[in-house]
């Protein structure tokens, strides 16, 4: 059925695109039409379809746990607003929260960045579109594993360069590695970008694997982005940072580790240089970020705060370590073991022909909303769904004996 109106709606907005009451329009830029649609939110569609007709449909499709925005942020956004005038920021950012992020890599990292090479951003999908659009051209492409985030891929569309996607085994954690890049590297070749912990698999890039990847692609002159938004959500082992390497793009996020996603407030380091090139895109973009989320972001670091993520944290690390026993008992598989963020990746070739169908009958049947694995690339769109434990363990208990009662 998912399948089905997704076709329906690709033929739609063709037609929208070449019709109209049946004169001829203006035809929409190539851009526009080459960027395709994030298909989970077809998923969440159906699953708020579903249960405005009154069922209960348990959410373990979309990346964002049901935590509300931690008390003692709200309390520092609410005097602010109270007190003072909203305003424009510098476009890099209030200078108290660029030094607060600098200061905080000092101390989890023992890292000291220059706060000019903090630009902070509308979101961490600002970010990257920043991070692309400043070492991308039109026509050269920028390595990424499959599976991975999808808006990654539409991104560098958007900026007229080009994804190639590099199939990575769960031997090497659905991840690049400098096997791969080594491998992959071609003339036209600008960048490589990794995510750890990655979406939508939650594994990470062991800070020895991140060196001999950085070393590679600047051997070959190339730039390497870092995605690090679910870099506080870490269960194995104490996270780490590609800011050790001094020319990598380093990308952060208030959303995942402080659950502000509903913020749009996120973070780029710059490489030393690059800064002022990178300002002068984002000044034309989207002027200055928020003043009211950037309150709320500095607020985050404070120990309150802090305290308040580190419960929820521990929150996801059990749901983690519940649910992935509790699917294998139903057939599912996990072939690598997530380290971080809150997915799971899993194989679900002994259940079902095609993820689509299963999530499709898990969604209407079981009323358990998943994420088939097409939207994280070609290499497992039909074996993989993308699971996501961002709910009470009470709730994933209900949606694995859903689950077992349709399986």
């Amino acid at each position: 059925m998912l399948r089905k109106q997704y076709f329906n709606l690709l033929v739609q907005s063709k037609m929208q695109n070449t019709t109209n009451g049946g004169s001829a329009i203006h035809r929409l830029s190539d851009r526009a039409q080459a960027i395709v649609p994030f298909e989970v939110m077809q998923i969440i569609d159906r699953a708020n379809q579903l249960q405005r007709q009154g069922r209960d449909i348990i959410h373990l499709e979309v990346g964002e746990p049901n935590f509300p925005t931690a008390p003692s942020i709200v309390r520092a956004v609410t005097e602010f607003v109270s007190n003072d005038r909203v305003r424009y920021t510098e476009t890099g950012g209030r200078p108290d929260l660029r030094q607060a992020i600098a200061q905080d890599y000092a101390r989890r990292f023992d890292v000291e960045i220059n706060p000019d090479r903090i630009l902070v951003t509308a979101g961490a999908s600002a970010a990257l579109l920043l991070a692309m659009g400043a070492v991308l051209n039109p026509g050269q492409s920028i390595l990424m594993a499959d599976p991975a985030y999808p808006c990654n891929r539409q991104i560098a569309r958007f900026v007229e360069a080009r994804a190639q996607l590099v199939p990575a085994t769960a031997a090497e954690g659905y991840q690049l590695s400098e096997r791969s890049i080594r491998e992959h590297w071609s003339d036209d070749c600008a960048a490589a970008l990794i995510a750890s912990p990655s979406n939508p698999t939650g594994t990470v890039v062991s800070p020895a694997e991140l060196q001999s990847i950085y070393q590679a692609v600047d051997e070959r002159s190339g730039h390497l982005i870092v995605d690090e938004i679910y870099q506080g959500l870490s269960y194995q082992q104490a996270p780490s940072t590609a800011l050790v390497h001094p020319n990598a793009w380093v990308i952060n996020s208030f959303s995942k580790y402080a659950g502000m996603t509903g913020w749009r407030l996120g973070w780029m380091v710059c490489p030393e240089g690059t800064q002022q090139a990178v300002t002068n895109m984002a000044q034309h973009l989207y002027i200055s970020p928020s003043e009211v989320s950037q309150i709320a972001g500095l607020a985050s670091f404070e120990p309150e705060a802090i305290e308040e993520f580190e419960r929820r944290r521990l929150q996801l690390k059990a749901a983690r370590d519940y649910l992935i026993p509790a699917l294998e008992s139903l057939g599912f598989r996990i072939d690598a073991t997530p380290e971080g963020a809150y997915y799971l990746f899993v194989n679900v070739t002994g259940l079902a022909d095609d993820s689509v169908a299963l999530a499709t009958r898990l969604l209407e049947q079981a009323g358990v909303a998943t994420t088939p694995g097409h939207d994280f690339g070609p290499e497992y769109a039909r074996t993989h769904l993308r699971i996501a434990y961002v709910d009470s363990i009470e709730r994933l208990a209900e949606a694995v004996e859903r689950m077992a009662g349709v399986l």
